[in-house]
């Protein structure tokens, strides 16, 4: 596995580096719903372009937004996802990756790196994986509301783990020692 340190070499500019500015601070965090205001996540994706040296032409969300709108069939979450696809596509063209931090949690942690001919892979942010969007992670997404309390649980599981007898903070017993949903829990798509 490659180590953090060759994620802050592909994240960060040399000036950067020398600066000692830290990962986190070149991370944009992305809410599984969408943007606090329209045009932020363009604008950080088109300021880390710029970061490495490019232009960053056709950075740009807007188009994506007004169709999204347009679309009967949209649901909370699809925005983003559009937006993420969108932009992916555009960075792949100006020799760039977008790329995620599977950091467990329901946003998105974005980055964006210069890549050239090829997206990088096997790269880790304090031991969790960061990888290039687009590509499937590692482990199982398991999201559910809480029968007991209402909240909303995400787990991001690696390969063969399970939830086995696992309970909401409210106490809830969720899964079996199995790790099967119990009655009454319902798992989100």
């Amino acid at each position: 596995m490659t180590e953090p340190q060759e994620l802050e070499a592909l994240v960060l500019t040399p000036d950067e580096r020398a600066r000692g500015v830290r990962v986190d601070r070149v991370m944009f965090t992305l809410d599984w719903t969408g943007e606090d205001e329209p045009g932020e996540l363009a604008a950080f994706v088109a300021g880390r372009v710029r970061a490495f040296g490019t232009e960053p032409a056709g950075v740009d969300t807007e188009a994506v937004r007004r169709e999204a709108e347009a679309d009967p069939a949209l649901r909370r979450g699809d925005l983003p996802v559009r937006q993420l696809d969108h932009l992916s596509g555009v960075l792949a063209d100006l020799g760039c990756t977008l790329m995620v931090w599977d950091s467990g949690t329901d946003a998105y942690e974005v980055l964006v790196a210069p890549t050239g001919d090829g997206a990088p892979a096997g790269l880790t942010h304090e031991g969790l994986p960061v990888r290039p969007w687009g590509t499937a992670p590692d482990g199982t997404l398991v999201s559910l509301d809480c029968p007991g309390c209402s909240q909303m649980l995400v787990w991001e599981l690696p390969p063969a783990e399970t939830l086995a007898d696992e309970r909401c903070d409210c106490g809830t017993p969720l899964f079996d020692a199995a790790g099967l949903p119990l009655p009454g829990v319902t798992l989100h798509d």
